[in-house]
């Protein structure tokens, strides 16, 4: 229970950073990534903003032995770069200049209930899925 507790008041502080930031509405992605007369640097701003206050946090947790709220660490150690991971950073990325929005900022915005919102998380979801087919049928090891 500790746990859930915890969960929801991380997610109630990141969406509520988001709305006060501004980065739940897609203009402000999508005139960061426009140079022209347009540019807006909140973006930037807000995720210098976030490593600053995110660095100490991931340096208290590398001191630590164990986590406060669970058994064990979660802290990826693959440091490969390949095909896979490029092909998805792209793909994130081109969706994330398309429709301005990242899954975070998209879950927030559905509090609006815009239809435009709305679909961006269909198609985003619609996404997921076929990534986790593609990933269990085309890239799983023969075996």
């Amino acid at each position: 229970m500790k746990t859930l507790t915890m969960s929801l008041l991380c997610g109630f502080i990141f969406g509520l950073g988001l709305i006060v930031s501004g980065m739940s509405n897609p203009a402000r992605v999508l005139n960061f990534l426009d140079w022209g007369h347009r540019w807006d640097a909140t973006l930037a701003l807000v995720m210098g903003g976030a490593i600053a206050v995110a660095l100490p946090g991931f340096y208290w947790v590398r001191k630590r032995h164990a986590p406060l709220f669970t058994d064990k660490f979660d802290i990826p150690v693959n440091r490969t770069i390949d095909a896979k991971l490029i092909f998805g950073a792209s793909t994130f990325g081109i969706g994330w200049g398309i429709g301005g929005f990242c899954p975070g900022p998209s879950i927030v915005a559905a509090a609006t209930l815009q239809p435009d919102v709305l679909l961006f998380i269909i198609a985003m979801l619609i996404g997921m899925l076929i990534q986790h087919w593609f990933s269990a049928r085309v890239l799983a090891p023969d075996g």
